[in-house]
């Protein structure tokens, strides 16, 4: 594919970054240049404030049944241009298209959601004395703003773009600058299903643009996905400026598997979570903590992961950089005395050769305090700690800093509950890989790995991207009075 320059969206119009310095995209698949965009600043960002300002003051005047009207339309282009979308992400990300295709599915889901809007955000009457009611509305909170990642150029963005904006806001993107094509088609899309200028914003840039949007005064909210080290940087600084702030970090999550565990379905299961997206997801298996005997699953594991095939069945990760990173984490444990079972390093794609491609690997015997067990990899590579006990490793799970994830495999449905009663994590399955909730309910972890309050999806999201006003009324002077009244 040939893709243009990448611009900002002002007011329904794409415009170059005012600054000169100039940023290369590069696709993962063949080291090769996609485009480039122009680094934003302050004078760029007040530009699309003073738009989004005049927008929104009409936009909440809107009922919410008439705004999300816009959605259902704006749906039906996401189906249509599915194939379109799904080979961008391919190129900019580097995902194997069923992948790509799958991240289209999920912005389709999610854009589903905010139609139901309506049917969520109903507000409460209540007689609460005689002749006294109490009601609540949701209000939108003005202009709002997300920052987000590299690895789903098109769900993620889709976290929260559609609630926030079906509830009356305006709405700026900063994308990830190895990964800003997909947010063009965005834009286009919205603006074809008929939704009002400056609403929806695009602003590109690097560190300088992210500090510009937590410190400007105009914008009310923000939403941060990435790793826990900048999530935290983020949230402290939006914070300090009295924006409400959600900010998702990074994750270790962790695989408890137990002897009794169904083998085919468990193997199948937790090599699709840690190879799907490269592991390149917040919600990827990383640790695998078996329980007693458990080799014949593991060998199986083993065998099914040695199938897959980089550039058909695996995609590349984003950058050399990425790819040296996981590597040298494969070498560190192999020097710390851990088994590589599986061998994913030094890995060339016929016809790719320059392409980002770490394959599939396993590392075995490792111990629960080397840095493969306990760090956030970012790739398909999947560490087997062995222990006897399910409170040993529930030990070793609760350990961990972070709390996105954690999944049991087990036949045993009084064992599936003693590990989520005692997991600390936000979110757990049972002989699921990756346990995402799906719509209406939320994404969201703990400890590490959330800042701030409430789920960044699903019905949690209404609370996030709106304030509650109450109305307290009395109209009839001949009623009861008591205490409340």
């Amino acid at each position: 594919m040939v893709f243009n320059e990448v611009k900002n969206f002002i007011n329904g119009e794409f415009k170059s970054g005012s600054s000169s310095k100039i940023h290369t995209v590069i696709s993962p698949l063949d080291d090769k240049e996609l485009t480039t965009f122009n680094e934003s600043t302050m004078d760029d960002l007040n530009e699309i404030i003073d738009f989004a300002k005049k927008a929104q003051k009409a936009w909440q005047k809107v009922t919410l049944k008439e705004r999300v009207q816009v959605f259902y339309k704006y749906k039906q282009l996401l189906e249509q241009n599915s194939a379109e979308l799904t080979e961008i992400i391919y190129h900019e990300n580097g995902k194997i298209h069923s992948e790509a295709r799958a991240e289209i599915d999920k912005a389709i889901e999610l854009t589903e959601f905010a139609c139901s809007l309506p049917q969520f955000v109903t507000g409460e009457n209540m007689e609460v004395s005689k002749g006294v009611y109490c009601s609540t509305t949701k209000l939108p909170l003005g202009i709002v703003a997300s920052i987000v990642p590299f690895n789903f150029p098109t769900m993620v963005p889709h976290w929260t773009i559609v609630n926030a904006i079906a509830l009356g806001n305006a709405f700026i993107l900063k994308p990830s600058e190895a990964v800003p094509i997909s947010s063009q088609y965005t834009a286009k899309l919205l603006k074809e299903a008929g939704l009002p200028d400056g609403l929806f914003n695009i602003i590109n840039g690097t560190q300088s643009t992210v500090e510009n949007l937590c410190d400007h005064p105009d914008i009310k909210a923000i939403t941060f996905v990435g790793s826990t080290k900048v999530a935290k940087i983020v949230y402290q600084r939006a914070s300090q400026n009295l924006k409400q702030v959600l900010a998702l970090g990074g994750a270790k999550n962790h695989i408890i598997l137990l002897p009794d565990a169904h083998r085919d379905m468990a193997s199948s299961n937790i090599v699709a979570s840690m190879s799907g997206c490269a592991g390149q997801r917040c919600m990827a298996a990383a640790t695998l903590i078996a329980v007693g005997n458990c080799d014949m699953i593991l060998d199986k594991l083993i065998d099914d992961a040695n199938q897959i095939q980089c550039g058909t069945t695996l995609g590349a990760v984003i950058s050399k950089a990425a790819k040296e990173r996981i590597e040298s984490y494969i070498a560190e444990a192999e020097q710390q005395g851990a088994k590589i079972v599986l061998d994913g390093r030094n890995t060339i794609v016929p016809g790719k050769e320059n392409g980002f491609y770490v394959g599939p690997t396993i590392i075995d015997f490792a111990t629960a305090d080397m840095k493969v067990a306990t760090e956030e990899i970012f790739g398909p590579v999947l560490t087997i700690v062995r222990v006897n006990t399910i409170d040993e490793a529930l030990a070793i799970e609760n350990a961990s800093p972070y709390g996105n994830a954690c999944s049991v495999f087990t036949q045993s449905g009084g064992l599936a509950n003693y590990v989520t009663e005692n997991a600390s994590a936000g979110m757990c399955g049972v002989n699921i890989g990756v346990p995402v909730p799906r719509e209406p309910f939320g994404f969201g972890g703990w400890n590490e790995s959330r800042f701030g309050s409430g789920d960044i999806t699903g019905k949690s999201a209404i609370g996030f991207f709106t304030k509650e006003k109450k109305t307290t009324t009395k109209w009839n002077p001949e009623a009861g009075t008591n205490w409340m009244s």
